[in-house]
C-alpha cells in the first residue's frame, strides 16, 4: 500500500478534504501550469490512452478525477455516446464545463461532482472507466479501485494514466532532480497555493507503480493487467479488464 501523502502537512483535515481544497485553489491556472510542467507531453499520453480504448468501442464511459475535462473531451474520439466526468473539486469542474460548452459537447459529456470512493452509479453501468493522474489522490486506493470495479460492466475496460518513476540511468536521476526541486519551484512561482506542487511531486514518488500497481488491481479482481511506460518511464498507462 502506498504511503499516505497529504497536501497540507499542518492541517488536521483528511486527505480527501485536503485534495479537494488544493484543486479548488489551483483550478484557475491548473491547465496552463500543467502544460509547462509536462512540456505538453501529457496531451500525447492522453491521446494514446484514448486510442487504446477506441478498438473496444465503449458506449458509456466514466472519467474519474476528470479535473478540467481534458481527458473527457479527448474521449469523444472513441465514439462513445455518453461520457461522464466526475471530480471532487467544484472549482475544477466549473472550468471543465466551460471548455465543454465552448466546444459544443455538452450533449455528449456531463460533468458531475462526486467522490471516487463512493460512486453515485449502479453496479455494472459503464463499458469503460478512465482515470488520468487521479488514482494517487485517492484517500484509500483499494476502496477507490473497488468502486471502479463495481460500476464497470463485466468484460469492461479500465484505463489509467498515472505518473511513475524511471528506473534506468540517467532518466532516474534526472527525474529525481526535476520532481524534487524544479517542479515544486515552478509551482510556487506560478501558483497561488505553495503546497500544491510539492504535494503532487511527493505523491507521485510515493505511489506504487508498474508491477506493484498491477498486483493491487489483481487483488481487487481485475484481470489481463498490463502497463505501458511512457517517455522513459515518467508516466505509465495501465489497462485492465473486469
Amino acid at each position: 500500500m502506498s504511503k499516505k501523502v497529504k497536501p497540507y502537512k499542518s492541517s488536521d483535515l483528511g486527505k480527501k478534504e485536503q485534495v479537494t481544497k488544493m484543486f479548488d485553489n489551483i483550478s484557475s491556472n491548473y491547465d496552463g501550469l500543467n502544460r509547462v510542467i509536462s512540456f505538453g507531453i501529457d496531451i500525447k499520453w492522453r491521446k494514446r490512452l484514448v486510442n487504446l480504448l477506441k478498438a473496444k468501442k465503449p458506449n458509456r464511459i466514466l472519467d474519474i478525477a476528470t479535473g478540467t475535462g481534458d481527458l473527457a473531451i479527448q474521449l469523444v474520439d472513441t465514439g462513445a455516446k455518453e461520457i461522464i466526468g466526475l471530480d471532487i473539486s467544484s472549482g475544477m469542474l466549473e472550468i471543465g464545463k466551460k471548455k465543454i460548452a465552448d466546444k459544443e459537447l455538452a450533449s455528449q459529456i456531463k460533468m458531475v461532482i462526486g467522490d471516487s470512493e463512493d460512486l453515485p452509479f449502479s453496479d455494472n453501468y459503464f463499458d469503460a472507466i478512465t482515470v488520468a493522474f487521479g488514482v494517487r489522490n485517492f484517500e484509500n486506493l483499494e476502496i477507490g479501485l473497488s468502486e471502479i470495479y463495481r460500476v464497470l460492466k463485466p468484460n469492461g475496460n479500465l484505463a489509467i494514466l498515472e505518473t511513475s518513476v524511471p528506473t534506468k540511468f540517467p532518466f532516474k536521476q534526472g527525474y529525481s532532480i526535476y520532481s524534487k526541486y524544479l517542479l515544486p519551484t515552478i509551482g510556487r512561482l506560478f501558483s497561488n497555493d505553495r503546497s500544491a506542487y510539492t504535494y503532487l511531486s511527493e505523491s507521485a514518488a510515493a505511489f506504487p507503480y508498474g508491477k506493484d500497481f498491477n498486483n493491487i488491481l489483481g487483488k481487487i479482481g481485475f484481470i489481463a493487467m498490463e502497463n505501458q511506460p511512457q517517455t522513459f518511464g515518467v508516466a505509465s498507462i495501465y489497462i485492465a479488464t473486469k
